[in-house]
């Protein structure tokens, strides 16, 4: 009796002990906050990507795979929406913990960021359109002539960029193969994950070749998370013994023999390719090539927003009623809309619609073609407003000295009441242009490379933000003065009293 008594007093004061462990290591637990992964959910399958069931949620490989390494942890990991174009920088800032998003572990990002080991073995492949008959290989569609698709700052850019062969690089990795589709381009080389998720199902698009290239993707974290980031390669490492880390891939169907080398990857392999050594000689002819289509595409846009602009006022200031209300709705219509929309319609939506109503034409716009409609549509409604203001400025008097010498309406205000108005319009039409040279930093949506895009594709590669940065601000400068300055002389030339 006294054993069963001493025993259930033992028990007692066991269990309080442990209760009292429990509530005292509680708040501890709880107080420990989560870590903050970065993605970008735009990117897609079969990384990060909505689920089409539940728009609220997050699915993908490396969604299962943050899963896994936060049970390994015994840390709660809390998704973060972040530009993949910018995450390295991201990182660097402290805006979150971590980077896994297909991160190739190139010798760039190796200098700026602490990787963990391996946790995916990449290959690239190449997709042409159903039917193509002038390549089977790489080698064969450089020989062809082919302009090939892919994603600016990624192993399959520097590939192409190694052999030497014309590229068109995007932002999305949906946008290639949809251009692919358009004959907008011949081919895309994408990394294989992609490639099985976009355009294996896509019946208009097949493989070409076998996988070339490998790499690995790895997590990122700052250089003084190296505890962290230890960690974590102690929790990807069980997840790859116990087999875990398989059947996530086999999953997503992207488990392949290649990933036995997830076993011995280590940076030294990724370090044998040599980084990119950017010189000022070598970026600056890329630069200025930009430069020179960010010309083109200004003054081809505003000549546009000239040509209809004009009309527009005068529609409104002369026209009878129902050309006056047409002409109001233009200027609405183009101010009210954003003009990124603008550019994505005429690009991407324009073939969809002939498609959807089997229309006989194609609708199918070159980017330069699409980024000069849509600026010239977009600046047209404020040109009009600004050349409304201009030519109701002149007084009424003046139509009556025309009038009296005999002149037609059209007559006075071709000959006295426009270039009056000039020197009231001048001023802040060259403001709108100068402001057109930085707003054609938005084509590079539609892959219009123009020099904020080579600005971007070659400070990611080299990491060399201020310096090139530093030398695009010059050229943007270079472009948009010598207007301030022509501005000045015109109207001191075409001033009153002249």
């Amino acid at each position: 009796m006294r054993r069963t008594t001493s025993y259930f007093l033992d028990t007692a004061l066991l269990t309080c002990v442990l209760a009292a462990w429990g509530i005292a290591a509680a708040p501890a637990a709880a107080d420990e906050p989560p870590l903050r992964w970065a993605a970008d959910a735009e990117g897609g399958a079969p990384y990060v990507f909505k689920d089409p069931n539940h728009l609220d949620r997050n699915i993908g490989f490396e969604v299962d795979l943050a899963e896994a390494l936060g049970h390994e942890i015994g840390r709660r990991i809390e998704f973060v929406q972040y530009d993949f174009k910018v995450v390295v920088s991201g990182l660097q800032r402290g805006d979150f913990d971590f980077a896994m998003n297909g991160l190739e572990m190139t010798p760039d990002r190796v200098k700026a960021v602490r990787f963990t080991r391996p946790y995916y073995v990449y290959s690239l492949q190449l997709v042409a359109r159903a039917g193509e008959t002038r390549f089977a290989s790489l080698e064969t569609c450089k020989q062809a002539g082919c302009v090939v698709g892919t994603l600016e700052d990624t192993a399959a850019e520097r590939l192409l960029d190694q052999q030497d062969i014309r590229k068109k690089s995007y932002g999305n990795q949906t946008e290639p193969y949809h251009d692919l589709e358009l004959g907008r381009i011949d081919a895309v080389l994408l990394d294989l994950p992609i490639a099985i998720y976009y355009a294996r199902p896509n019946a208009k698009l097949q493989f070409v070749g076998q996988p070339l290239g490998e790499g690995f993707y790895g997590i990122a974290f700052r250089k003084d998370r190296e505890e962290l980031a230890t960690e974590f390669d102690a929790a990807l490492g069980r997840l790859l013994e116990s087999g875990r880390l398989r059947q996530i891939y086999e999953k997503w169907h992207l488990w392949n023999d290649r990933q036995e080398k997830l076993r011995g990857g280590t940076l030294d392999d990724v370090l044998q390719d040599s980084a990119r050594k950017m010189t000022f000689l070598k970026y600056f002819p890329m630069l200025w090539e930009g430069a020179k289509v960010t010309v083109r595409l200004t003054v081809m846009s505003m000549l546009l927003a000239m040509a209809i602009g004009l009309p527009v006022a005068v529609a409104r200031l002369y026209g009878p009623a129902p050309l006056r209300w047409a002409a109001l709705l233009y200027v609405e219509f183009f101010r009210g809309i954003p003009v990124l929309l603008l550019l994505y319609f005429l690009y991407f939506g324009l073939p969809a619609v002939a498609t959807y109503y089997d229309l006989p034409w194609p609708l199918t716009l070159g980017p330069i073609q699409a980024a000069v409609l849509g600026f010239g549509l977009n600046y047209a409604a404020y040109e009009s407003e600004i050349y409304r203001a201009g030519i109701a400025s002149i007084p009424v008097g003046q139509w009556e000295a025309g009038a009296s010498l005999g002149m037609s309406r059209i007559h006075t205000f071709r000959r006295i009441i426009l270039p009056q108005a000039i020197r009231v319009i001048l001023p802040p039409m060259t403001n709108d242009f100068v402001a057109l040279f930085k707003d054609t930093s938005v084509v590079s949506i539609i892959a219009v490379e123009e020099l904020t895009k080579q600005y971007q594709i070659l400070a990611k590669s080299s990491l060399k933000y201020l310096e090139m940065g530093l030398v695009t601000a010059a050229l943007y400068l270079a472009m948009s003065i010598p207007l301030g300055h022509l501005s000045r002389y015109l109207e001191r030339r075409w001033g009153k009293g002249r």
